[in-house]
Parts: C-alpha cells; structure tokens; sequence
C-alpha cells in the first residue's frame, strides 16, 4: 500500500450515504487549541461525534415520518392540517441540517484532496527537473569520444568511473520514469474523486435551496391556517375550496407542445409520471424538458408545413444519402411518416438553427429521425404499443424519459439532471457556455414544476 493510500485509508466511511472526511463541523468542539488535527484519536473523536449527530437526526427525522402518516388518517381539520404543516416544515428543516453536515464534511475532503493533488503535482514537476538533469548527463558522457578522452589528458581510471557513474545514471533516469508515472496515476485518480466530491457539494447545495423553498412555503399556509377563528367552520372549508379551486386550475392549464397540439397539465403530469416511473427519472425534469422544447420553437420556428417554401421542406432541412453526413435522416423520415400515414410533405419538423447546422426534428421530443429509430424499440415496449408516434403526446414524454436516462437523469441531483438536459440540446457540445443557457432554463422550469406537483399532492392528501 503506498503511502499516498495510507493517508485516506481512515478518510470515508459510510453513515446514511454521507462521505464523512477529517474537518471539524459545526457539531464538534475541541477544547485544547493546540490539538494536533492529524492525530488519529482525534479524527477518530470527530467522526465519532458527527456520526452520534447524523444518527440523531435519522432517528427524529423517522420519528416526524411516523407522526405525519398516523396524523394523515385523522379527518379532514384545521389542527390536522396544521399538525401536518408542522411536521412537514420540521422534517424540511431537518434534512436542511443533515445536509448542512454533508457540506461540511464535503468542503474538508475537498480542502485534502486538493492539497494531495498539488503535492502530487509538485512531486511530478521535481522529478521532471531531476530527470532533465539526468538527461543531459547522459548526453554530455554519449558525446564524449575515445580521442576526445584522450586529447584532453583524462586518467584511464577516471575514464571507467564515469562509464560506472553513466549506468547509475541510467537506472536513476529509469527510476525517474517510474516515479513520474506512478504519480500521474495517483492524481489522475485523486482528480476523479474531487470532482465527484465537487459535484455532490454542489448537489447538496442545490437541494438545501428546494428543502427551504418548501419550508418558506409550509409557513405561509401554516400561517394562513392559524389566522383562521378555530371556531369558525366556514372559515376553513373557504380555505379547501380555495386550495382546491387553485389545484383544478393548475391541472386544466395548457400545457404547449413542440409541433403538436397542446394538452393540460394535468395529462401532461399523467404522461410524465408514468414515463418517469418507467425510467427513474424524475418527472417535474421530464416535464422540463418538453417545455423548453416548446419554448426553443417559438425562437427557432417550424418547417416543411404545406404552405412553407421548398427551401423549407424536408429535403432541404436534414441530411440525406448525398449530403457526406453520417446520418441519413431524409430516408428514415419517409419511412417513419409512411408507417404513420402521413404526408411527408405537410409533416412538421424543425427548422435549422443556422445555415450550418441541419433541423427536421421531430415533435414534442424534438428527435431527429435517426435518433427516434433507434429508440423505436424502447418506446414500444415501455408504452406497449406497436408503432411509436414522435407527434402523439404520450408516446413523446416517454421518448425524452429514455433518452434522458442514458444520459444520466435517473440518477438524480442538481449537477446530473443539468448535465443530461444540455447533452439533449447540444450532443458533443454541451460543455460550451454558449449551451449553458438551455440547462439553466430547464432547471429552472424543474423546480417550477416540482413546486406545482407538490401543491397537488398536498391537495390529494
């Protein structure tokens, strides 16, 4: 084990999928100020304590759980509603300092692992120098010729020193070599975590913001509820039908779709939450997506409609067999519009951005033909239909459900679901700023979602 490895071997252990790292949190106190922070007792003390923390939160985070689902069966009332309220803004706050303790524990493992990189990275450089200067050793006794020995008077013994001094400087270089890439390997590995380290800092973050997104709201109602006279009945059915009458207005709110006629919101939500419980994806995300598709339509436009120029039809919009590109999206849209009964001619697609990109996507899903056939499958046997539609709705919102997926959204958190939404605009390209616009914006329209979904569900319950 090398000595790199010792150094983290007591750095994480696992306590409710936390990453617990040497830093003092807010929970640990050390009395003596010249404690030596490396000492193993010391470390030892500090995850003693953040883990009895963690646990003590499980536990009364399991305790509030349990109260909530026992006060969900009681008739509908102002103090059940209030008693749920209450529970709800605890258990927010709750995981609000659980994740406060991820942070913490976060930072300082980014804080060591940083500092082991630089020292890695130090290490590389020195032995660079060193190996240079072997180097030109090496050189300087390859030049020296037999005549040149002895025109310039060496002593034939001095002469075989060197010759000895030339082998260990070959095994010093080889040495160097060894080194140099033992410790490239180190940090490339030490790289890779700090960057899933980073991540989930930045996760961890994001979450905290929705946790007291969801607390600001509970105690809004919480407080529209208690100004309530506990004696006046009316006054509490007006606030139900209130609740009820925002619910029904949210669910009946049109719901635009790219090239295709919009549906509520509602069935939208029905479509999402049966394509994200296909897929693990998350479908406030899910519903994300498809309206900055919408959206990005309005900015870009529609093509190979009846009324539209040739310069606007299909031939002239996406890749064919004698374009040189590798895809051949003009055949397999024939295919898929022949299949579906429809004109290939009067078929809505999407217009280039540009002149030097190519359009022809597809629906609501904004596939391109060659991506939606190799799809098809999936769409079929997820919706169990015979002849996945890229215009039908539902059959939409499975699509980007699975394309989604493989690109990483069903594995939750902030950093995941924007990554894959910029993979889906911009394929390769998802990494330039010029891209990061439509991530931002579908995370944006997440959390607006995810705020509706759970205003309906708070109805519903």
């Amino acid at each position: 084990m090398s000595t790199m490895k010792k150094k983290y071997i007591f750095t994480y252990f696992v306590v409710p999928s936390i990453a617990l790292s040497f830093v003092l949190s807010p929970f640990v106190h050390v009395a003596n100020a010249q404690v030596d922070p490396t000492d193993p007792k010391v470390i030892q003390q500090r995850e003693n304590e953040l883990r009895a923390e963690l646990e003590r939160i499980e536990k009364e985070k399991a305790e509030v759980q349990k109260t909530l689902t026992t006060t969900r069966t009681a008739g509908a009332s102002l103090e059940r509603d209030v008693n749920i309220l209450t529970g709800e803004i605890r258990r927010a706050e709750l995981n609000i300092k659980e994740k406060n303790l991820r942070i913490s524990t976060l930072e300082g493992g980014i804080v060591e692992r940083q500092k082991t990189v630089a020292e890695l990275e130090s290490k590389i450089e020195k032995n660079k120098e060193s190996l240079a200067d072997l180097m030109r050793k090496t050189n300087y006794i390859d030049d020296f010729s037999l005549p040149e020995f002895f025109f310039a008077g060496e002593q034939l013994s001095d002469f075989f020193i060197d010759i000895d001094d030339f082998g260990s400087i070959k095994r010093e270089i080889n040495g160097s070599f060894a080194i140099i890439r033992e410790a490239r390997g180190e940090v490339l590995s030490e790289r890779e975590l700090l960057e899933k380290e980073q991540v989930a800092e930045i996760d961890t973050k994001k979450s905290i913001e929705a946790e007291k997104r969801t607390v600001a709201q509970k105690q809004t109602q919480k407080s529209s509820l208690l100004s309530i006279n506990k004696q006046t009945a009316k006054g509490y059915e007006q606030v139900i039908a209130e609740k009820e009458r925002q619910a029904a207005a949210i669910r009946d709110a049109l719901f635009s779709l790219r090239d295709a006629s919009g549906i509520s919101f509602g069935q939208a939500l029905e479509y999402a939450n049966v394509a994200g419980k296909a897929t693990g994806v998350r479908p406030a995300f899910i519903l994300a997506i498809l309206k900055q598709e919408s959206n990005l339509g309005q900015n870009v436009g529609t093509c190979n409609r009846a009324s539209d120029p040739d310069s606007k039809k299909y031939y002239n919009i996406m890749p064919g067999p004698n374009d040189n590109s590798w895809r051949d999206d003009q055949t397999i849209f024939l295919e898929i519009a022949k299949k579906l009964g429809r004109d290939p001619l009067d078929t809505p697609l999407s217009c280039p951005l540009n002149a030097s990109t190519w359009g022809g996507a597809m629906g609501p899903s904004q596939f391109i033909p060659a991506t939606w056939k190799s799809y098809e499958a999936k769409i079929a046997a997820a919706l169990g239909v015979a002849l996945p539609n890229p215009w039908n709705p539902r059959h939409a919102f499975t699509a980007t459900a699975l394309y989604v997926k493989d690109l990483g959204a069903s594995s939750g958190g902030f950093t995941a679901e924007r990554t894959a939404a910029l993979k889906y605009y911009a394929g390769g390209s998802w990494s330039l700023p010029a891209n990061a616009f439509y991530g931002d914006q579908v995370m944006g329209h997440t959390a607006n979602f995810q705020t509706q979904i759970e205003f309906l569900d708070d109805v519903e319950n």
